[in-house]
This record gives C-alpha cells, sequence and structure tokens, in this order.
C-alpha cells in the first residue's frame, strides 16, 4: 500500500493539467515548464502508483481506465483548494449571498437571463457574476471552484475527463421575429414565406443551429442565411437594423419586442432551444440555483405546453 506521505501533489498537479487540456504541449505552456519536464513527473506519479494513466491516441493522449479514476480525485482536490482560497480571501462568502454563472457562448443572453432573473429579484443581496466563454473553459473554471453552475444549451461533454452532472431545466419553443418591414412581407404565409428570405443564425457549431438546419430541412424550406453570430445579443440588434429573420426562444418574445422590437412571424415552430444547468454535484444545493432550476422549469414547462 502506498503512503499518503509519499504522493507528490506537484506531480499529481501536472498530471491534472494534461488530463484537463488533452495535450502536453498545452500544459507545458500554462505551467511555463518544458513539455520533457512534465512528462518526466508524470512518469514517476505513474511508477509511484504502479498505474498507466494515459494511453496514446492518434496525436493526443487518452485516459486510462485508472487516469480517469486518478483524475475525478484530482479535480476534488485541486477544486477544493481553490473553495479554500476563495474563502480565505473573502470572495468565497455565504452561498446564499454571491452566485457565480458560467454562460456558453452559444447560449442566447436574452434568454439565459430570463432564467436567472428569478433569483436576482427574490434573493436579497444576492451578487451575481456572470462569465461568458467556451464550454471547456468555463467547465474548467467549475471544477476549480470559480464558477458554481454553467448555462449551456447542451450537457456536459461526455468526451471531457471532467466528472460534471448536466440538469434539464427544459425547451423552450423557437419564435421567428424580425422587424417591422420584414413582418409585413413575411407574415401573410408563414412559415412558407422564409423560402429565400433573410435569415440571421447562430453558428453552425451550435446545438441550436442543428435543431434549425434540421427544421428548415424537414420542412423543405431554404432561406437565405445572410449573417452567423455567437452573439445572440449581437444577432438581434443586426435583426432589428433590418437586416433579416432572428430565431427567439419563445420565453423572451415580450423582451425582444420592448428591447429589440423585433415581432413575431407566426406561431411557435417544431423546434426548442434546450436549457442546462451543469454543476460538479449531482444534486443542486446552492440556493440560488435552486431557485433558479425550481422557476426556469415552471416556465419552460409552460412554454412547452402552450407552443
Amino acid at each position: 500500500m502506498i503512503q499518503p506521505s509519499l504522493l507528490n501533489y506537484h506531480h499529481l498537479r501536472y498530471f491534472w493539467e494534461v488530463a484537463r487540456h488533452g495535450s502536453l504541449r498545452v500544459a507545458a505552456e500554462k505551467l511555463n515548464i518544458s513539455q520533457p519536464t512534465i512528462s518526466a513527473q508524470i512518469k514517476a506519479l505513474e511508477e509511484l502508483l504502479g498505474v498507466s494513466l494515459f494511453s496514446r491516441s492518434g496525436r493526443g493522449l487518452k485516459l486510462t481506465p485508472q487516469g480517469r479514476l486518478v483524475m475525478e480525485y484530482a479535480n476534488d482536490i485541486f477544486g477544493l483548494g481553490a473553495k479554500m482560497l476563495d474563502a480565505l480571501s473573502g470572495t468565497g462568502g455565504a452561498q446564499g449571498q454571491r452566485l457565480r454563472i458560467g454562460i456558453t457562448d452559444s447560449f442566447a443572453k436574452l434568454f439565459a437571463w430570463n432564467l436567472i432573473r428569478p433569483a436576482v429579484r427574490q434573493m436579497d443581496q444576492l451578487t451575481v457574476t456572470c462569465t461568458e466563454g467556451r464550454t471547456e473553459e468555463l467547465l474548467a473554471q467549475l471544477v476549480l471552484g470559480r464558477l458554481d453552475m454553467v448555462l449551456a444549451d447542451e450537457p456536459a461533454p461526455a468526451s471531457m475527463p471532467i466528472r460534471a452532472f448536466s440538469h434539464l431545466l427544459g425547451n423552450a419553443p423557437v419564435t421567428f421575429c424580425a422587424g417591422r418591414s420584414w413582418v409585413k412581407k413575411l407574415k401573410k404565409n408563414f412559415p412558407d414565406s422564409l423560402r429565400g428570405a433573410p435569415l440571421l443564425m447562430p453558428t453552425p457549431s451550435s446545438a441550436w443551429r442543428l435543431q434549425l438546419d434540421h427544421w428548415f430541412e424537414t420542412n423543405g424550406l431554404r432561406p437565405r442565411v445572410v449573417a452567423e453570430f455567437d452573439d445572440s445579443a449581437l444577432m438581434k440588434t443586426a435583426a432589428a437594423d433590418g437586416f433579416g429573420v432572428v430565431p427567439v426562444a419563445t420565453t423572451v418574445v415580450h423582451d425582444a419586442t420592448t428591447r429589440y422590437d423585433l415581432h413575431p412571424l407566426g406561431d411557435p415552430i417544431d423546434c426548442s432551444f434546450a436549457a442546462y444547468i451543469i454543476t460538479v454535484e449531482s444534486s443542486l444545493k446552492h440556493p440560488a440555483v435552486q431557485l433558479i432550476a425550481r422557476a426556469s422549469r415552471e416556465v419552460l414547462l409552460q412554454a412547452e405546453s402552450s407552443a
């Protein structure tokens, strides 16, 4: 049996960084050490543990079953370390007073605020910090304890060496909206009127875009995509300037009308925008996260049933 005192946590940190990034080169750059050095440290950890932690997969690295087990414990170890530092610096605070949310690039921001808003309104003295970024970056911050939850339009990737739990809030139906001039032209024969109409769309890599493309194909419609956006707010701004039609989560159509003067072309379509809360715990423990989940499920269930 290996004595706990023999475990070198520097070696474990090097392994954790390589596993998170799937690359010796990226981890070495982040840690500001050479690749041979980090490789030697991981080899020393493997010799101590008596197991292989990685196997080669093409040009990258893949965790072995033993490596995945070590990774789960490393996530907990370094996540708790980050929470300890936050608590000592005074930024951790009481959980009910601060909520740190990651919002993935592809998640519509007006929709995100629609889900977050109940917690801000109902919890006195709550401070919310929102961080936008790529899913992989946000999940790494989640594991480190720098975020309490991540809002995403799809579950956490199973391929990532991170233990995370995806909690489905529900699916918001999609409504196509546009400025007044386009509504006059396209509303009468909607959705057939979308054939050849200028469309503003999410980027092809997003889960929402895949659903929209499938709906167009199923209905034999070929709109003219004039622009693609990572930023949904910018997409709505372009629509407000008259550049075309934009898909909007039905739950925020009123907000889109109020803020951007965008109006629905017709009823919601048979396509939906999924919403997930991703956490490192199997159950939602943060009181603000619980409130967001409860309120969001009620709103989305109502939207689904009325679509």
